[in-house]
């Protein structure tokens, strides 16, 4: 089992910058990736961005050059940097960890970005 807490969301105005992180307990060596995702109202979740336990990344072609995941191994945590934001971007956004068996969520973190 794997458990992951996400923090770092909030309100935050057109063009400016948040960085959420995602902090794994539990079996942490069986993860191979995590990443990223987010769900705006009324839509499916979708992708953001993705880091492979060799540092490999994925990046949905909405964010690239604007976000950048990253992960340090010493605490087990996660982190997305989100610049230049736009209203788009608004939507609750989930970590992920994934085992060779199974995905494991985190409960979800609000951004929220104003005109």
């Amino acid at each position: 089992q794997v458990q992951l807490v996400e923090s770092g969301g909030g309100l935050v105005q057109a063009g400016g910058s948040l960085r959420l992180s995602c902090a794994a307990s539990g079996s942490i060596f069986n993860i191979r990736a995590m990443g990223w995702y987010r769900q705006a109202p009324g839509k499916q979740r979708e992708l953001v961005a993705t880091i492979t336990k060799f540092d490999s990344t994925n990046y949905a072609d909405s964010v690239k050059g604007r976000f950048t995941i990253s992960r340090d191994n010493a605490k087990n945590t996660a982190y997305l940097q989100m610049n230049s934001l736009k209203p788009e971007d608004t939507a609750v956004y989930y970590c992920n960890a994934a085992t060779f068996t199974s995905n494991y969520w985190g409960q979800g973190t609000q951004v929220t970005v104003s005109s």
